[in-house]
């Protein structure tokens, strides 16, 4: 019997270790949400990341400028490019569309706004992601959907896929 009492503590460690592996493995969620959304956009200003296009500024946000989407994309984001069809159609529906390019370069840039459109009326460059984290954005792409009081009224996290057009235009109203 006296055998038998060696094995509890090695089976409580391999439990104990499978129990962590196994919550590793899975998160509750995998998803980091703004703390922002209810809350004014902080304030910045970025220069324009391509020729021929504005840059973003804070200021672009408010004044009753009308709920805008603010998309964070960059070129080298493969999911990004599939988002951009998306964002085109959201743009012929009426949405007002800028973007915060991060970490990119101008040639890459126009690159990408050539081979898959640009539905963008600004795009601010945010080379060391200062303004993304400020925003509470955890990644690429992500957008944000900003009132005329420049008040973050929702957050999407990932691309923007055509089975989310009718709720981001649901928001975008809401946002109005």
């Amino acid at each position: 019997m006296t055998r038998h009492w060696r094995f509890i503590p090695l089976a409580l460690f391999v439990a104990l270790v499978g129990a962590m592996v196994w919550r590793l493995a899975t998160p509750p969620d995998t998803q980091v949400a703004s703390q922002l959304t209810g809350q004014r956009v902080p304030v910045f200003n970025l220069p324009a990341a391509v020729p021929g296009k504005r840059g973003l500024s804070s200021r672009d946000l408010t004044g009753g400028a009308g709920p805008r989407l603010v998309n964070i994309f960059a070129s080298w984001c493969v999911p990004c490019a599939t988002e951009a069809g998306v964002l085109a159609e959201l743009k012929r529906r009426g949405v007002k569309i800028d973007g915060i390019a991060i970490r990119d370069r101008e040639e890459d840039l126009q690159a990408f706004l050539a081979r898959h459109g640009d539905p963008f009326d600004r795009i601010g460059a945010d080379d060391q992601s200062e303004v993304q984290i400020a925003l509470g954005s955890s990644g690429v792409p992500e957008s944000f959907i900003v009132d005329r009081a420049g008040v973050i009224r929702a957050q999407h996290i990932g691309p923007i896929a055509a089975a989310d057009i009718p709720a981001i235009l649901t928001q975008v109203e809401a946002a109005r």
